[in-house]
């Protein structure tokens, strides 16, 4: 055969390590594009602000960056200006404040049946059976000031005239907007969680978000690092349970400080220092009818959970991803046991009891 028909063929090996880097160039220019394409989205000046604020790699998105000492995402840090900006507080107001993944639902379903409990004493036919605690109490900013809008919060909270409206945030305590803060009678309740559960929850969460172009889990390695540094969404945690205990201390009858492993322990207790500090206490003959109890199995994780609306539907929020299933995984005390080996346990009991020290501030969760 001539020599100018033979086809000589090379075989190209590709080795791991060509791999993992071949990956990494894929998922770094994804991110690139990802964060091109969330910057255009956001005002002239968020994106000039962005430019000088410190970021690091996020848990589901490009980038969090550090805006007025903690961290979070560049939609975030718009939605936020512009509630500090806008927002005006009225007397009667009520904020349910958490850090994520501490049971943010949870409350914002028990304050709504408590609040609403003489309009919809029905149980039967109650809008939480039909409605995600989310769409009833709206978050400042994920909801009402996303996307850089200001809006008119009279059609938001049309008979707010006879009932206090209900917002709920992750803001931590100082860059909360000056009116709530100054007010000696906006009521802010703050939810608590103990850091083990918190953290596991939140990497449960995020995962369920992740976008397409990173394939697998974010690890629980990287993701536990990441948050006993401090960096994850309105983190460091610490600075946030700090902020809003402190404040609970200075003007208790402003700010309620609520833990989430108290309130799997006696909800009825909880419940009735809840009503009481919202200015709705429950009566002796409500007592004796058990409302509180009602009220409690009306706004219990396996109740939520098992509804269609929880199933299915779609609450307010900046991913497409979200869905309402998400919120619901164990909702128990404890179950970072399943997860933490010993070196992690030790790492972060350091660290709370660093941070907490001398605060009063503490959890009994070993």
């Amino acid at each position: 055969m001539p020599s100018s028909s033979i086809i000589t063929t090379t075989s190209m090996v590709i080795t791991p390590t060509d791999f993992t880097e071949h990956h990494q160039k894929i998922v770094a220019e994804a991110e690139e594009i990802e964060e091109k394409e969330e910057f255009e989205l956001l005002s002239q000046e968020c994106q000039e602000l962005l430019l000088s604020l410190p970021k690091e790699k996020g848990w589901r998105t490009s980038f969090l960056y550090q805006f007025e000492g903690f961290w979070c995402q560049p939609k975030e840090i718009q939605s936020i200006i512009s509630f500090q900006k806008h927002f005006k507080s009225k007397e009667s107001d009520v904020i349910l404040a958490t850090i994520p993944k501490s049971g943010t639902t949870w409350l914002k379903a028990l304050v709504f049946a408590i609040i609403n409990r003489k309009r919809h004493s029905n149980t039967q036919n109650h809008p939480l059976l039909t409605s995600n605690p989310h769409d009833l109490v709206p978050f400042l900013e994920y909801k009402l000031y996303a996307n850089n809008q200001v809006p008119d919060l009279s059609n938001v909270f049309p008979n707010d005239h006879d009932q206090p409206r209900t917002f709920a945030t992750h803001v931590p305590y100082p860059s909360l907007e000056e009116s709530i803060k100054k007010s000696e009678n906006v009521k802010i309740v703050y939810l608590c969680r103990n850091p083990f559960d918190t953290f596991i929850s939140s990497w449960h969460f995020i995962n369920q978000l992740r976008p397409e172009y990173l394939p697998g889990k974010f690890s629980l390695e990287d993701a536990f690092n990441m948050y006993c540094s401090g960096v994850v969404g309105f983190g460091p945690f610490w600075e946030h349970m700090l902020g809003y205990w402190n404040e609970s201390l200075k003007r208790p009858k402003k700010v309620l400080f609520l833990k989430y492993e108290d309130m799997k322990e006696d909800i009825v207790s909880n419940l009735k220092e809840l009503a009481s500090f919202l200015g709705f206490p429950f009566s002796v003959e409500e007592e004796r009818e058990n409302v509180i109890e009602e009220i409690a199995m009306l706004c219990s994780f396996e109740k939520l959970k098992e509804l269609e609306v929880n199933k299915s539907g779609k609450a307010m929020t900046f991913s497409k991803q979200f869905e309402n299933k998400h919120l619901f995984r164990k909702g128990i005390v404890g179950d970072w046991v399943n997860y933490l080996n010993p070196s992690m346990v030790n790492q972060l009991s350091q660290l709370k009891e660093e941070k907490f020290e001398g605060s009063g501030l503490s959890f009994n969760v070993l």
